[in-house]
């Protein structure tokens, strides 16, 4: 039977570099590490072990460590051994509900049993005496992170669901379950709006998931956003873990939004009319004569309807010789008459155009435009 000599390895030649599996950690990940030192694959046919009393690996965060920590071999006769901790971070209020969120521990002497405090702001150590006097090290940052919020898409229609999405490494607390973040959401039409939670998807990612729908007919509750079509809509969650130069008190808001709108015209709009001062409907305009150019605007929704209905007047050369607008709020199932006063300064052929937005910023039509031709005597 053949018999093989343990490899001694070469002292003054040390090969056993360390790799980590990110170049930046935050300070509750998991840190998964390996050691290649293929001098150190004492038997090629068992699964050996590095990091002994007489040949420690230490691994350490500022002020603490773990020391000594066993690292396996990956197979046999591999020459790769590798390990991991978890950081246990410090005591802190990672959301601001009053309650530190973290346990931190440093215990564990491998290979995967290891719990290693930090701060918010340090570096991770990892030190493999690979001969007497020849210590090899590798050293990666830890630190906070500002984080991100998003809707899924830049614009809803009433009837969808809308995603928002959360990338924060730092709230990943355990990275051996699924995380929770409360989010705030609102809209114009409802400024309290509604808290909700998102949820990690998966155990160590630090993107977090929080999908809501919309009502036009009743209040606010759990997942559902009271939302009415031409309302912005808002998503926000308190980042409590923020890089330098922010302090470890610090805290900044974290927002986004997106747009409502609806899946067709929603308003509808009758045609043009002239009336005098008495509200009496004209068929001839005289210059200096003040009329009134009345449209109707009619709300087939059973939710109250937020528009802006805009008034523009041409003269036959095309220029704009009046503009003027008005916003308000045409309830459900509601018939709405909208006028404007106009004086007529010259006689001429006038074009009359109306158009019925959900506002002037984001603008986007509640019904179609309409224009009529007067003359003017």
């Amino acid at each position: 039977m053949p018999v093989y000599a343990e490899q001694i390895p070469d002292y003054d030649n040390p090969y056993a570099p360390i790799f980590t599996d990110k170049t930046v950690y935050t300070w509750t990940d998991k840190v998964k590490m390996t050691i290649h030192a293929p001098s150190w694959n004492a038997d090629r046919y068992l699964i050996d072990s590095i990091g002994d009393d007489d040949h420690p690996i230490k691994i350490s965060t500022r002020g603490y460590l773990l020391s000594p920590y066993k690292f396996t071999e990956t197979d046999v006769n591999s020459g790769k051994f590798t390990a991991e901790i978890i950081l246990t971070g410090f005591s802190h209020d990672a959301d601001g509900d009053g309650d530190f969120d973290t346990t931190p521990r440093t215990m564990g002497n491998g290979p995967t049993s290891g719990f290693l405090e930090s701060d918010s702001d340090s570096a991770l150590t990892i030190t493999f005496e690979f001969a007497d006097g020849v210590v090899l090290t590798k050293s990666v940052p830890i630190q906070w992170n500002i984080g991100s919020i998003q809707f899924s898409e830049e614009h809803y229609l009433s009837d969808q669901t809308a995603t928002i999405h959360v990338i924060d490494p730092d709230l990943n607390l355990n990275p051996e379950s699924l995380d929770h973040i409360p989010i705030k959401i609102s809209s114009n039409s409802d400024v309290s709006g509604i808290e909700v939670s998102a949820v990690e998807t998966s155990e160590s990612s630090g993107i977090f998931t929080s999908t809501i729908s919309f009502t036009q007919n009743s209040s606010s509750s759990g997942n559902r956003l009271y939302a009415l079509p031409g309302d912005i809509i808002f998503a926000k969650y308190d980042d409590y873990t923020l890089p330098k130069p922010y302090s470890v008190s610090d805290n900044l808001a974290i927002k986004t939004s997106a747009t409502i709108g609806t899946s067709s015209l929603a308003l509808q709009s009758l045609p043009i009319i002239f009336s005098d001062s008495m509200g009496n409907q004209i068929s001839a305009v005289s210059t200096n004569d003040q009329i009134q150019i009345v449209g109707k605007i009619i709300n087939p929704q059973n939710y109250k309807q937020k528009f802006v209905y805009l008034f523009q007047v041409k003269d036959e050369n095309n220029f704009v010789v009046s503009l003027s607008w008005i916003q308000g709020e045409i309830s459900a199932n509601q018939n709405l008459d909208i006028s404007q006063s106009w004086i007529p300064q010259q006689t001429g052929n006038y074009s009359i155009e109306t158009y019925t937005w959900n506002s002037l910023t984001n603008a986007a039509p509640l019904s179609p435009s309409l224009s009529t031709s007067v003359f003017v005597n």
